[in-house]
Parts: C-alpha cells; sequence; structure tokens
C-alpha cells in the first residue's frame, strides 16, 4: 500500500504547518444555530472485561443502573480501547491519536518522571475554549510530576490517584499543610522510606492530600465528587471526566458493596461503579439537564483477573478480551433508546466526537486518528464506521468483519461477525484478505513506528498475551495471579 492510499484509511490528513491553527476562533466548527453546548461525561472504569454487564451477558454481576442507561440509549457492540494497558489507552483517549504516536509507553509508574508529551492537545484544551468547565476525578496515568498533571493539561481541578492503585508514592511528590495520614506515616517517612506497594497518594489539584489513600471508599468519594461537580456547573457546559481506579487489583468497595455480590470482590467493585452511574444519572435528571448531557460508559482495556468470554483473552492482549471493551452511550432525545449499533468505534473517536458537539475543532497540525463517530450515535442501525481499518497496537489490524494477527506465532485471520472468539483462522482460505491486510500493517508501521523503546518488527508488539492461542499456534498458558504490568 503506497502512503497515499494509508492516509486515507487511517485520517492522517495534511502535513503539519508552521503554526498551529485549531485555535483561531475563524476557524473553528460551528455547532448547531443558537443550539445550548452540550455537556460531556466519561465514566472510565479499569480493567473491566466486555461481558462484566449484565446487558452484555453478565450472569452474577448486577449492573441494573448500566442496564438501564442502555436500554435508554446506545449499546455499541465492536467498541475499542485503542491499547491493551493503561496509559496508552488513555493516551489515544485523551489525545485522538494513537498512543505510539505521542511517544507514552504502555503503562508509567511512580518512579517515571516524564508523561504525555506536552506538546500534544487535550480533549479539555480543545473543550476550555468553547466555555468549558472542566474535570477529572479519578486515576489519570499520564504523568504525575507537577508539569503533567490534569490541571497543567486543561482541566481546572483533579481529584484522584495518579495512576493505578496497585503503585506507590513519590518520595518527592507535593503534600499539602493539612495531608491526612493514615497507617501511622509521617511526612519524614514518606521522604525518607522506600515507598510500599499499593498504598497509594490521593490527590486535589497538585497536592497529596492523604496517604495512603483508603481505597475502600474510593469509589464512593469519586462519586459524591462528580455530583458537587456536575452540581456546580449546572449553568455552564461541562466536561466530565470519571476514571475510576476500580475494578484494578488490589479490587476495593464500600461496605455497603463489599461482599454483596455473586461474582466476588470482583463483582463487588463492578456493582459498586455501577451505583456510581445510577447516583449520577439521578443527578442530572434532578437537576433538569440530563436532556443536554451525553453519559459515555467504557473500559480503559480487558480484565486482568479472567478472560472475558465470548472474547478470547484479556487484558495486555491483542485478542478481542483485551481491547474490545463494552460501550453504553446516553443522551434523552437526542440519541435513540435501546438500539445497537456494531459498527468500529473507539476512545479514539471521543475527541473529534466532542469537538465537533461542542462547536470546536481537532488540531490540524498533527495526524488525528480517531473519527467523528455522532452519525454511529444518531443512527446506530443505518450508519456505518468511518475507519477503515483499526489498529491493536502493531500486531494485528481489524478493517470490516476481518482481523489479522501477524506475529512469531505466523498469521491468523479471524472473521469477527462468524467468529467472536477468534477460534477458527481462516487465512488459508483468503488470502486476499490477508495480503490486503499485511499491507495495512506495514504502511502503519512504517508511519506510525512500532511501540516506543522497543524495535518491533511489523506484528511484534511487547505486550504479553493472555488465554488459549488459536489452533495454528503453539498453545502458552494464561498468566496467574497479579495483571501484567
Amino acid at each position: 500500500m503506497n502512503r497515499r492510499g494509508f492516509c486515507r484509511f487511517v485520517g492522517l490528513g495534511a502535513a503539519a504547518v508552521a503554526a498551529p491553527r485549531w485555535l483561531r476562533a475563524e476557524e473553528k466548527a460551528e455547532s448547531s444555530a443558537g443550539a445550548k453546548k452540550p455537556n460531556f461525561i466519561v465514566i472510565f472504569a479499569d480493567d473491566q472485561g466486555y461481558a462484566d454487564l449484565g446487558c452484555f451477558g453478565a450472569e452474577k454481576i448486577r449492573t441494573p443502573n448500566l442496564d438501564r442507561m442502555a436500554a435508554q440509549g446506545v449499546r455499541f457492540t465492536d467498541f475499542y480501547s485503542a491499547a491493551p494497558l493503561c496509559s496508552a489507552s488513555r493516551t489515544a483517549l485523551m489525545t485522538g491519536r494513537y498512543h505510539s504516536r505521542t511517544g507514552i509507553k504502555m503503562v508509567l509508574n511512580a518512579r517515571d518522571k516524564k508523561g504525555l508529551d506536552l506538546k500534544e492537545v487535550l480533549l479539555p484544551q480543545i473543550l476550555k475554549p468553547q466555555g468549558y468547565a472542566t474535570a477529572v476525578i479519578g486515576k489519570w496515568h499520564l504523568g504525575h510530576t507537577p508539569e503533567y498533571l490534569p490541571t497543567r493539561r486543561g482541566f481546572d481541578s483533579y481529584f484522584g490517584i495518579p495512576y493505578s492503585n496497585d503503585m506507590n508514592i513519590d518520595p518527592q511528590a507535593e503534600l499539602a499543610d493539612d495531608i491526612v495520614l493514615r497507617e501511622g506515616m509521617t511526612v519524614e517517612r514518606i521522604r525518607t522510606e522506600p515507598p510500599k506497594k499499593r498504598w497509594v497518594p490521593l490527590m486535589r489539584d497538585e497536592k497529596v492530600i492523604e496517604y495512603p489513600a483508603d481505597q475502600s471508599t474510593l469509589t464512593k468519594r469519586y462519586t459524591e465528587e462528580a455530583i458537587r461537580f456536575i452540581t456546580a456547573n449546572k449553568n455552564k457546559p461541562f466536561f466530565l471526566y470519571l476514571p475510576h481506579n476500580m475494578p484494578h487489583d488490589p479490587v476495593n468497595a464500600s461496605e455497603r458493596f463489599k461482599g454483596k455480590s455473586a461474582a466476588g470482590p470482583y463483582g463487588d467493585a463492578v456493582e459498586e461503579i455501577d451505583w456510581s452511574a445510577g447516583e449520577i444519572l439521578k443527578t442530572l435528571q434532578t437537576l433538569g439537564i440530563d436532556d443536554n448531557t451525553l453519559v459515555i460508559f467504557t473500559s480503559d482495556n480487558g480484565p486482568w483477573q479472567h478472560l472475558a468470554p465470548p472474547l478470547h483473552g484479556g487484558k495486555g492482549s491483542v485478542w478481542e478480551g483485551g481491547m474490545r471493551e463494552p460501550c453504553i452511550m446516553w443522551w434523552p432525545g437526542r440519541l435513540p433508546a435501546g438500539k445497537v449499533c456494531s459498527e468500529i468505534a473507539g476512545t479514539i473517536d471521543l475527541l473529534p466526537t466532542f469537538a465537533r458537539l461542542a462547536g470546536g475543532q481537532t488540531p490540524q497540525d498533527r495526524p488525528i486518528d480517531g473519527k467523528d463517530i455522532w452519525p454511529l450515535m444518531s443512527n446506530p442501525e443505518g450508519a456505518q464506521t468511518p475507519h477503515e481499518a483499526f489498529f491493536y497496537v502493531t500486531s494485528a489490524v481489524r478493517s470490516g468483519p476481518w482481523k489479522l494477527h501477524w506475529n512469531k506465532a505466523g498469521v491468523q485471520l479471524y472473521d469477527l461477525k462468524a467468529d467472536i472468539g477468534e477460534t477458527k483462522n481462516v487465512a488459508d482460505q483468503h488470502p486476499d484478505v490477508v495480503e490486503r491486510l499485511k499491507g495495512m500493517l506495514e504502511a502503519y508501521d512504517r508511519e506510525v513506528g512500532a511501540t516506543p523503546g522497543t524495535k518491533n518488527k511489523p506484528g511484534e508488539v511487547k505486550v504479553k498475551p493472555m488465554g488459549r492461542a488459536p489452533a495454528s499456534a503453539p498453545a502458552k498458558k494464561a498468566p496467574k495471579g497479579k495483571p501484567t504490568k
């Protein structure tokens, strides 16, 4: 495939220009004439599997609020994160770009002193010029030193854990004067003792306000904080990004939910997230702003604790179970109720879609891989995906129903419409499809490059596979215990 063809299907657009144009008022896309700008809420679970909601097939986990949200909105069955691990998938959501373009590695930790490149334009930086109030409540994971925190990247406020809840504290983190210290901790101990794993800091804006954070209260406190933000901004457009820490390991739930799920602690955590979503929808309805608020629920990648049937694989893999996510979109009066969209879409599409709905414009000086998916949202059973191809890092690609894996095990081709579990390799039966998709992967690798910090060839991304291997490859055991880092 030549460069022109590649640009057509990943949407590179024009070459970089000398000066950014995306903030020029005269070039901003216009919203509907006279229409009030919509509010946006993105509820982002951490490591939650495709089939962990009732409306996606869960039998042991109760999610009545999210099920009701699906009944009143649109359920997306072929919705993807853009990476199988935490930081990379969040990068794509915030920038509308595949993470390999941005220099972010798969997972940042408390030892990293860098974060998402400061030259990247984030979603709130597009919405702020349109008059939006913006907040992050929950897990950030795009850099924890001051210059990379949400308050330096277009968000008005931040409350949450700066990375995964199985990590630790940066001994040099800025501490609030009135910090709440638990478990016998002192400021001196924070500064001088080796950090303890799974003891993480709770931050407000740029300072640690509690250490170690009481993780059993996180979902409840995030929900209360979210309701305060929504209420305070009910009379102006707002963007609330609510990335929960749960059900990432170590899973936690408040006393109200602990021990209540038939699916154990993991189920407890998911059921509390469902409660949280219900409280947010209830608040919107009470304030009378539900008809002007788009609420999206999805997850960052597949589950760590279990596989995700009917999908194959889980967190850290480019099988469907690692990157296909449950997704529900709710906007009373604007989105049709009880509909299902089976077209390809993903978190990478939220930035251009929100920009369009808010009357803003995506950056014109860099490639944006996401697409405006409003046609899919508003006409889920009639519109077609704007993606000719979707890339699972650099080792797999989907186009239409076809998914190609190209790695050390060889080439595997699956028809996802007929075989959602990726159980039957049909590469030998469709050599023309194999060659077409291999060409896409090669072009993508040349344009975007392999995962930063690696020397991968096309199809050799360094993420740990989970679950069974296809029949054409040697079987590998799924990792036990702790999740892939």
